[in-house]
């Protein structure tokens, strides 16, 4: 296994979906890159006989360690736009003239581009992978009073931060509270297995706030970041006696954990439970994917509606593969069609025709909810099957929205 599949893998993990998997070649720069309506031939506003164009910003990353996730976004976001304006790209005769800007992974490259943006008089932008950059977004947002829809980045913060800050996928929270539902009864023992650090001790607290908020007995077994043998640890799972064992794991020791796991009979104690990521980490886990169980946000089988079966047929039409973070991509074209219709581009009309929006999505049914604008969606469980050489997911469950919405955020 190499060590790019070892970090694709263990990235994926529910708090930090930020794997290196393989960057997609687009060197368009925003002169030449498509507009949303699918085949770049968009008419202008002045044949359409509509109005000027509305302008919108996306930034994301077309480079760096995320250009993957980019790209996913990116063609989820096209076809979303195509699919709200059935097909014409843009709204009441008035084009959207889609521009993007490469923020390579970099806060300060993306603030940049913000703000050149907004002072091209940009009402509203849309974007960003990294968490980080999406809470640096989100104030500009604030602090020019702009609509902002965020990208995948799963950072909790932005849920109710302020009144101009939505997004358009899910957050860690709700990856967590997914999790719940290999649990059975309310009295369960959870033990966080990850690494003693901080991407290992924000798990705890999320599963602590999340499960054991709920009733579960949280412990942890954390192990320091530059342990090699895994075994001593993998015993002390055995003697919790666990209901569940929750896993968030990075670095490069990931197939050593997974196998001293295995070794110790670890699966046959409870439920070992992690993130399933995109498509590219499928392979990575090796044999004991058959005994892990997955929370998972989405791949292209879980859903079943006509929105799904939508989206993909014209993501893989323009030549891409539906992957984890499409269905954000085509919610924000979803959200963005939706504030420019009813808002007309006023930021504040825009901010209303979202708030409380209830629509159809490739996961199903979404609600944006009022209060905070955390985006009410269902998450799944699944597992990995064998299918010949390779390893694909299969559907255990839809966790209904209602089961897995975070708390509602006082911030706003």
């Amino acid at each position: 296994m190499s060590r790019s599949s070892l970090t694709a893998l263990s990235l994926a993990t529910v708090l930090a979906l930020a794997a290196c998997a393989p960057s997609t070649s687009d060197d368009s720069d925003d002169n030449d890159a498509p507009e949303a309506g699918g085949d770049g031939n968009v008419a202008t506003a002045e044949d359409a006989g509509g109005g000027e164009p509305f302008q919108v910003g996306i930034i994301y990353s077309e480079t760096g360690p995320l250009a993957a996730y980019g790209a996913q976004y990116r063609s989820g976001l096209e076809a979303g736009i195509d699919y709200a304006t059935g097909g014409t790209g843009a709204i009441d005769g008035r084009e959207i003239e889609i521009t993007y800007r490469d923020d390579a992974g970099n806060q300060d490259t993306a603030v940049a581009a913000a703000k050149d943006l907004i002072g091209q008089d940009f009402k509203v932008l849309g974007g960003t992978i990294v968490s980080g950059i999406a809470v640096a977004m989100a104030d500009q947002a604030e602090q020019n009073e702009i609509l902002y829809i965020s990208g995948p980045a799963a950072v909790d913060a932005l849920t109710g931060v302020n009144d101009y800050t939505f997004r358009s996928g899910r957050q860690s929270l709700q990856d967590v509270a997914a999790a719940g539902a290999f649990l059975d009864g309310e009295a369960n023992k959870v033990v966080v297995y990850a690494q003693d650090n901080a991407f290992g001790q924000g798990n705890l607290a999320a599963v602590e706030a999340v499960l054991g908020a709920g009733g579960a007995e949280v412990s942890s077994v954390l192990v320091p970041e530059d342990a090699t043998e895994f075994t001593p640890f993998a015993a002390q799972l055995k003697e919790a006696d666990p209901d569940m064992i929750f896993v968030a794991w990075a670095g490069a020791t990931s197939a050593n954990m997974w196998q001293a796991l295995d070794q110790q009979d670890v699966f046959e104690v409870a439920p070992v439970v992690t993130g399933l990521g995109d498509s590219v980490t499928f392979d990575a886990y090796g044999p004991v994917a058959e005994n892990i169980s997955f929370l998972n946000h989405y791949f292209p089988g879980a859903p079943d509606n006509e929105v799904n079966t939508a989206m993909i047929e014209a993501v893989e039409e323009a030549g891409g593969t539906p992957d984890l973070f499409t269905p954000d991509g085509f919610v924000a074209g979803q959200m963005i069609v939706q504030a420019l219709t009813e808002g007309d581009g006023d930021v504040n009309a825009m901010i209303d025709a979202l708030e409380g929006w209830e629509f159809q999505g490739p996961k199903g049914d979404y609600t944006i909810r009022e209060s905070d604008h955390a985006l009410i969606q269902d998450m799944y469980t699944a597992k990995l099957v064998a299918d010949g050489d390779t390893w694909v997911p299969e559907l255990i469950d839809t966790v209904p929205a209602a089961d897995v919405a975070p708390p509602e955020a006082s911030g706003k």
